[in-house]
């Protein structure tokens, strides 16, 4: 004989009635809810800052009675985009990143698959080990050679450094990108009478479409935003955005109107970027987390 209790008899009765919750739960909901919005704010913040900053004189910058209500100015912006010919700076930026990001696309993603399918192990340890050198310890050495060569101050010296990131970022994105691919589709294609050439270009290559857009999209946002390379290895006719904002700054003072506003030319394009991206992004960078 069953006995039933009272909750399970209200149950029995109301059988559509949902079941309560524990307190636990949703406490926890509650907390992950202000956490994301803590978070989120603390990374908006600054921007919001310089968003404010870029449309205010240095003089209300500086009074702490205007943070959020003053009148706004477009006087920075034009300081930047008209005086101080940043048109210029934009497309080295962009001519630089893409380049660079073209070019490390072109020989990685071949290395990738060679590294993926012939498990060259040692091969990956050496790309391994030149994503996770820093930078810094080659500016000396490169300076030295291509000063040379007498090419500091040319779009190719810059385009060289900053594939020497990209590159190895390329491959360490795709290689786990080409591990999540099946073999078996590039046996059956060479079944049918490919090539193992032409089952990569035919097969293989359009499936990993979103891991070459995620990989791409990396490495010309590391470009766009470089400024390291770009201040040691780049010249007058050269000169790259993150480079450009520091004429800003003096030994004197710092125009933080313009700063602000050459910072915002700077970071709206990656924004957008990221903004239309962000499903390439999420799935290249997941490809692979599940294999096995």
């Amino acid at each position: 004989m069953t006995v039933m209790t009272d909750s399970a008899a209200t149950a029995a009765k109301n059988p559509g009635r949902r079941r309560r919750k524990p307190l636990a739960t949703r406490a926890y909901k509650v907390f992950r809810v202000v956490a994301l919005i803590l978070v989120v704010l603390f990374l908006l913040a600054p921007l919001f800052w310089m968003l404010l900053a870029s449309l205010k004189t240095n003089v209300d910058i500086y009074d702490t009675g205007k943070a959020i209500l003053f009148s706004p100015t477009f006087e920075n912006y034009a300081n930047v985009l008209q005086r101080n010919n940043y048109f210029v700076f934009i497309f080295n930026s962009f001519w630089v990143a893409f380049v660079s990001t073209a070019l490390s696309i072109v020989l990685g993603v071949p290395a990738a698959y060679a590294m993926s399918r012939f498990t060259m192990h040692r091969s990956a340890l050496v790309v391994l080990m030149a994503r996770v050198i820093p930078g810094v310890s080659l500016l000396v050495p490169w300076y030295y050679v291509f000063s040379n060569l007498r090419m500091v101050g040319k779009f190719e010296v810059l385009i060289l450094s900053h594939m020497f990131v990209a590159l190895p970022l390329i491959v360490y994105i795709m290689m786990s990108y080409f591990d999540s691919l099946p073999l078996e589709l590039e046996e059956s294609a060479e079944v049918d009478g490919l090539t193992p050439i032409g089952a990569f270009r035919l097969i293989t290559l359009p499936l990993a479409v979103s891991g070459i857009a995620t990989a791409g999209i990396l490495s010309f946002i590391f470009s766009w935003n470089n400024f390291m390379f770009a201040l040691v290895l780049s010249g007058a006719k050269t000169k790259t955005l993150p480079v450009a904002i520091f004429d800003f700054v003096s030994y004197a003072s710092i125009d933080w109107g313009g700063l602000m506003a050459a910072a915002t030319v700077v970071t709206i394009p990656i924004m957008i970027i990221a903004l239309f991206t962000q499903k390439y992004i999420v799935s290249g960078l997941t490809a692979g987390a599940t294999k096995g």
